[in-house]
């Protein structure tokens, strides 16, 4: 059996909402998120700013759902700051396909689009 690291789900163009040093660390997600990508409280995301260029790696706690909260704490807070916009990316290890759940947001973090896994151009217009 050959394992393989891929894709299982991400949230693009996500807004932070909050960034604070002081919290033991984590980011949390609006579980209406996490469900449409299949997030797990605990789990390990993959996050990348995409205003500065930094990626950090952390885990999940769930916010309530319905919040459009996507909020960065501990020392990730010195990588991703309040209305910084990114990309936040699941992966599982396996030796079976695995299609990826994947959505677009807006800047509320609402879900706007659920995304196909193939290249496409990301919409101009996002509210």
């Amino acid at each position: 059996m050959r394992l393989v690291e891929r894709l299982k789900g991400k949230i693009h163009m996500a807004r932070v909402t909050d960034s604070r040093l002081d919290y033991i660390g984590s980011i949390a997600i609006d579980e209406d998120l996490m469900e449409a990508v299949g997030l797990e409280p605990g789990e390990l995301v993959h996050v990348w700013v995409m205003d500065n260029g930094e990626r950090f790696q952390t885990y999940v706690i769930p916010a309530p759902p319905g919040s459009g909260e996507v909020a960065i704490y501990g020392s990730a807070a010195h990588k991703a700051q309040k209305g910084h916009r990114v990309i936040i990316a699941s992966f599982v290890l396996t030796d079976e396909w695995v299609e990826p759940k994947m959505v677009l947001v807006n800047e509320k973090n609402q879900i706007v689009q659920h995304l196909p896994f193939k290249a496409q151009a990301v919409p101009v217009e996002l509210s």
